[in-house]
C-alpha cells in the first residue's frame, strides 16, 4: 500500500466550505487541491494510529488538559507557514497557490501577484531550502521574487541551510572544530555545485590542484578523528560525538561517489564551492540576501515558530530574554563561532528531533516556555507522510508541518504525485493544514480546543 493512501477514514462531519482557501491559479498547481474539510486534530483510534506508525494527532481533550486555562494568544493577522521545500521550486509554486496568498496567471516562476489577503499576510519560510531537490538556485530566486513583489517574508534557519553555510565558510580550514564541515554537507549538497558549475563556470574551469591535494584540502585527516572528541567535549553530547565520527567516515566515502554519479571530479566540486562562497557569503553575491535575512526563531502570539524545536537551555533563554535574545545569540555565534552555533543549544533549535543524543528538553524547559508565554511550537524538520499533524510533545502543543513536499523525498518515501503544503493561520483563530497527501483541508478551530483563547 502506498504511504499516502489512507485505507481508513473515520466518520467525520465536513465543515463548511468557507474554510477552503481561494486557490487562485489552481490550473498551474499540478496537484489535487482539497475542496472539502474535516476537523483537526483528527483522532481516529488505534487503527488510524497504526497506519501512521505513530499517533496521527493528539485528542482534543489531551491538548486541552495539557495547556490548561493558560492565556493562549492568537494574532489577528494571516500567517502562511512553509518549510522543508528542499530545492524544489515547483513544490514551492504549488505551496504558494495552495495558501491562497497569491494569484497565479501563467506557467513561469514570476507569473503571479499577491492576493488581497497575501498583501497583508506574513509569509514564513521555516528553513531547509537547500539540498535534496533539483533546483536550489531557482528556488532561491523564486523566494526573492516573492520578496520583491512586496510580501512580508521571514526566513528561519534550517539544519540543511546552516550546514551549507558553515561548509562554505570554513572550506579548507584544518582546525579540529572546522576540518570536517565541508564533508559534513554531504552528498545532498553536491547537486548545488552541479547547478553552479553549469550556470557560472566555463567548460574546463576546474581546480588546478592534484587529486591528493584536493583530498587533503577538503577532507579531514586521521588526526581529526582523534582531536575532534576533545574540542567537542562539553558542547556536543557524548553519544552524539561518536555518531558524528561515524557519520563523517561515511560521508567521506559517499561524497566522491556522488560526484562521480554527477559527472564531476573533486576539482570541479572545489571550483564550484569556491564560486558558491562568493555567491552566498560575499556582500555583493547574488544570494547573500538569504542568509542575511535569516533568524533562528519568530514569536507569533503564544507560538514559537522555528525549524525544529527547543531544549532546556534555549527555553530558559526565551523566558529571560524572549525570542529576540535567541536571535541575538544566533547572530553572534554565526559571526564568531559557527561550530558552537551548529552543535550547541541554539543549533538544537534547527536540529533537534528530541532523540537521546540531542540536547535535553524536560519539564524544566516546559515550565520556562510557559513562563515566556509560549504554549506551542510550529515547526518542520521531521518529515511526515499524510499532511501536517497536531500533537503534544514534552508538554507543548506542536504543529508538525514538514509534509514531504520535495520530489526526492517523495520518491524515497514512496509518495505519489507532486508535493506541496502550507499551514494557514487565519486571524479568526483557525489554522488550515493543506497538503498534497491528504484529501481534505484540516481545520483547527482554536476556540473549540481552547475556549479561553484570546485573539489580539
Amino acid at each position: 500500500m502506498p504511504h499516502n493512501a489512507l485505507a481508513y477514514t473515520p466518520p467525520t462531519d465536513r465543515l463548511r466550505s468557507r474554510y477552503v482557501p481561494d486557490y487562485q491559479g489552481a490550473a498551474f498547481c499540478e496537484m489535487p487541491l482539497p475542496v472539502t474539510t474535516e476537523p483537526w486534530p483528527k483522532f481516529g483510534g488505534a487503527r488510524l494510529r497504526d497506519l501512521a506508525n505513530d499517533h496521527y494527532d493528539a485528542a482534543c481533550d489531551h491538548l486541552r488538559a495539557r495547556i490548561g486555562a493558560k492565556p493562549f494568544v492568537w494574532p489577528n493577522r494571516t500567517l502562511y507557514f512553509f518549510c522543508d521545500v528542499h530545492a524544489d521550486a515547483d513544490a514551492w509554486r504549488r505551496s504558494l497557490i495552495a495558501s491562497g496568498g497569491v494569484r497565479w496567471f501563467g506557467a513561469g516562476d514570476n507569473d503571479y501577484e499577491l492576493s488581497e489577503t497575501g498583501r497583508t499576510a506574513l509569509f514564513v519560510i521555516a528553513g531547509d531550502c537547500f539540498d535534496k531537490g533539483p533546483s536550489n538556485l531557482r528556488l532561491l530566486r523564486a523566494i526573492k521574487l516573492l520578496i520583491d513583489k512586496g510580501a512580508d517574508v521571514e526566513i528561519l534557519a534550517g539544519n540543511h541551510d546552516m550546514r551549507t553555510l558553515v561548509g562554505l565558510a570554513y572550506l579548507g580550514r584544518k582546525e579540529p572544530r572546522f576540518a570536517h564541515l565541508f564533508v559534513r554537507m554531504g552528498k545532498k549538497t553536491m547537486p548545488l555545485f552541479q547547478e553552479i558549475r553549469a550556470e557560472y563556470l566555463e567548460p574546463g574551469d576546474t581546480s588546478e590542484l592534484s587529486e591528493a591535494a584536493l583530498h587533503k584540502l577538503l577532507f579531514p585527516d586521521e588526526a581529526w578523528f582523534r582531536e575532534f572528541p576533545e574540542v567537542a567535549k562539553g558542547l556536543v553530547p557524548d553519544k552524539k560525538i561518536g555518531k558524528e565520527l561515524n557519520r563523517i567516515r561515511e560521508k567521506m566515502v559517499e561524497l566522491p561517489r556522488k560526484c562521480e554519479q554527477l559527472g564531476m571530479t573533486l576539482g570541479d566540486i572545489h571550483r564550484a564551492a569556491t564560486r558558491a562562497l562568493e555567491l552566498f557569503l560575499h556582500p555583493d553575491g547574488e544570494f547573500h540576501w538569504y542568509f542575511e535575512r535569516m533568524d533562528v526563531a519568530l514569536r507569533w502570539g503564544s507560538f514559537l515558530l522555528v525549524h525544529a524545536g527547543v531544549d532546556d537551555v534555549t527555553a530558559k533563554l526565551l523566558a529571560q530574554t524572549n525570542v529576540s535574545g535567541a536571535n541575538t545569540w544566533f547572530h553572534r555565534l554565526l559571526a564568531e563561532d559557527p561550530f558552537e552555533l551548529y552543535h550547541g543549544p541554539v543549533g538544537n533549535m534547527f536540529r533537534t528531533k528530541y532523540r537521546d543524543f540531542d540536547h535535553s528538553f524536560t519539564d524544566v524547559g516546559v515550565q520556562h516556555m510557559y513562563e515566556a508565554g509560549l504554549y506551542g511550537i510550529v515547526h518542520g524538520h521531521q518529515n511526515i507522510l499524510r499532511g501536517q499533524r497536531v500533537l503534544m510533545r514534552e508538554g507543548l502543543l506542536n504543529f508538525e508541518c514538514d509534509a514531504s513536499v520535495d520530489c526526492n523525498t517523495r520518491k524515497l518515501e514512496g509518495l505519489r504525485g507532486p508535493g506541496g503544503a502550507v499551514v494557514v493561520f487565519r486571524p479568526d483563530g483557525v489554522a488550515l493544514g493543506i497538503s498534497a497527501d491528504h484529501p481534505h483541508v484540516k481545520v483547527f478551530e482554536a476556540a473549540r480546543v481552547f475556549p479561553w483563547l484570546t485573539i489580539a
